[in-house]
């Protein structure tokens, strides 16, 4: 089966977030398409599967499958609109999430994604403990929001793995107000064995409503500050994130795996 590795939110290879993009004839076995993100070893591996006019598509992670995966369904779609559906503008996918539509628009691929709503919680030590910073506050929803004092703690954060893993929420995002960007953000999923996820566009689906509150703005630039780092424009559409982007092709390969594996 071909399989695309698609560097995204970046416009140069060796940046950004790498995605691996399985397009598949049919679904595979749970327990295989696991075995592949495993062996991948990448944020995401992505799996589409042609459905009438729309695509199915589902994310894995190494260490599990996961709801909602915004850098992973901008590759997918770079590669359906690069090498299978070149005459198209935009796909459309079937997902966990709900349906979600990628598009080029003004030279990038834009994504509608759905805003995560946020609760405040209380700052704890534990998260001091597991960042190494004491957030000035703390909010919750699929994951753990922790908004610093300034941008210098969100790039000097040095996490504490294990300590994240005890934490609420999903990921844990650190963020701060950017000086030459809206925002800064760093995303860690190690209960997903994804120590720090290089761009992450589901954490953005909570911190871009965050910050675009917080800054009376409706689109943001966002930065994320991984040593691969990438860029992010990001505006609100009442209760939808939209995402924009650059995406590149890193490699295509052929998986030689056997179609089924029992569980």
């Amino acid at each position: 089966m071909p399989q695309y590795i698609i560097d995204v939110f970046t416009d140069k290879v060796f940046s950004g977030n790498p995605a691996a993009v399985c397009v598949l004839k049919e679904w595979l076995a749970e327990p295989l398409m696991q075995d592949i993100a495993r062996e991948n070893n990448l944020s995401e591996t992505a799996f589409t599967v042609k459905e009438e006019n729309e695509y199915g598509l589902r994310w894995f992670t190494p260490g599990g499958e996961i709801d909602l995966c915004g850098h992973a369904t901008l590759g997918t779609a770079y590669v359906l609109l690069h090498f299978l559906e070149p005459e198209c503008r935009s796909i459309s996918f079937r997902t966990k999430s709900g349906r979600l539509v990628v598009k080029k628009e003004n030279g990038l691929y834009e994504m509608n994604m759905p805003a995560y709503r946020l609760k405040p919680i209380p700052v704890s030590d534990e998260m001091e403990q597991a960042i190494g910073f004491r957030p000035a506050e703390a909010w919750l929803g699929r994951d753990l929001i922790c908004v610093m004092e300034n941008e210098n703690q969100v790039f000097q954060a040095v996490p504490d793995e294990k300590k994240l893993k005890r934490l609420d929420g999903l990921l844990v995002q650190i963020t701060a107000k950017g000086t030459d960007y809206d925002c800064v953000t760093r995303s860690f999923a190690p209960k997903l064995n994804v120590p720090e996820d290089p761009v992450c566009g589901s954490g953005h689906c909570h911190v871009a409503p965050l910050w675009a509150e917080r800054l009376g703005k409706n689109e943001l630039l966002a930065f994320q500050a991984s040593e691969r780092s990438g860029v992010l424009h990001c505006r609100m559409e009442n209760d939808r994130v939209i995402l924009a982007g650059n995406a590149v092709l890193y490699a295509k390969a052929e998986l030689y795996v056997p179609k089924h594996r029992s569980v």
